[in-house]
């Protein structure tokens, strides 16, 4: 009996490449929603007054699209990696990939964003995020950089390449403040029984968001300190 070998998988920099296509091919069409959905509510700049207003049944719909879009950067990475390492890996990578390129599609489509610093609705789960476009940039950079990096562990016979223990909880606390910065205008609004719809945040705490992002970034420096000296 003749045994077919199985073709051996594409290497990670062709997998990379592959997941940051369908990121990015996503992004546009990210974008042509929102520009769609911001074009029927009158909202193409979304930091204006009645930021997110009520249409129809479009507000549970909107929300159950963004989870959509979580499961399909979840399910891609899963795919393209072997170990679960690799996969957070093109996970990170796909996310990262998708979140930059969604604002320069917006702008090629809306003329929207004018700059970075312009404020947007960055997430509706669990509660509306807000802040300037440039802050979930700079966290898009670091999940590209620490995704392909942790992506590599599928071509690597030793170890497993991981950033030690400390600098992890780090950088999970970095998460935690970054995401506090997005959502407090959100949380004040809802601990004084405010509408969280029409909440217009108009000022963004850029130290502590730098600050949280100086300890995300513990974590990524650690695996790329790690990477070079493997190699």
């Amino acid at each position: 009996m003749t045994m077919l070998s199985a073709e051996p998988r594409p290497r990670v920099r062709h997998r990379l490449l592959v997941v940051a296509t369908f990121a990015v091919a996503m992004a546009w069409v990210e974008a042509a929603v929102v520009f769609y959905l911001r074009r029927l509510v009158d909202r193409i700049e979304p930091h204006q007054p009645d930021p997110l207003p009520i249409a129809g049944d479009l507000g549970g719909t909107e929300v159950i699209r963004e989870a959509a879009t979580l499961v399909m950067l979840l399910a891609v990475g899963w795919l393209a990696g072997r170990t679960w390492r690799a996969r957070l890996g093109f996970i990170l990578t796909a996310f990262g990939a998708w979140d930059i390129f969604y604002y320069v599609f917006l702008r090629v489509m809306t003329g929207w964003p004018h700059s970075l610093f312009d404020w947007d609705v960055l997430f509706l789960i669990p509660l509306p995020w807000w802040g300037p476009v440039l802050a979930p940039v700079l966290i898009a950079l670091l999940m590209i950089v620490g995704g392909a990096l942790l992506a590599g562990n599928d071509e690597h016979a030793g170890p497993p390449l991981w950033p030690a223990g400390w600098t992890i909880v780090l950088s999970g606390t970095g998460t935690g403040l970054a995401l506090l910065v997005f959502m407090t205008d959100a949380l004040r609004a809802l601990r004084h029984g405010e509408s969280i719809q029409r909440l217009l945040p108009h000022t963004f705490n850029w130290p502590l968001f730098l600050a949280a992002w100086g300890l995300m970034m513990v974590s990524i420096v650690d695996l790329a300190r790690r990477y070079f000296a493997r190699r």
